[in-house]
């Protein structure tokens, strides 16, 4: 499974509780009401324990976490950063 489909499905499980359910990957998850300030922390949480990326405190922002294709954007720079 390739990164993207990888945290559209951990979001729509998780807080849509469909692993089937369409999201925008543009669409901001936190206007459309899927994500929260307590689901921002369980996402840093697959972040790190899932996908093996260490999310520092300043990095929790909309910039990075608030659509799939931000968090694609920022694992991906991570991940070559941290190579």
């Amino acid at each position: 499974m390739d990164l993207q489909n990888q945290i559209r499905t951990f979001i729509a499980e998780r807080f849509l509780f469909d692993a089937a359910a369409p999201i925008d990957p543009a669409q901001s998850l936190m206007k459309a009401g899927i994500l929260d300030s307590t689901g921002a922390m369980e996402l840093v949480m697959f972040l790190e324990d899932s996908l093996g990326v260490k999310v520092e405190d300043h990095e929790i922002t909309p910039a990075n976490l608030d659509s799939v294709n931000s968090l694609v954007m920022f694992v991906q720079h991570k991940r070559t950063v941290n190579a």
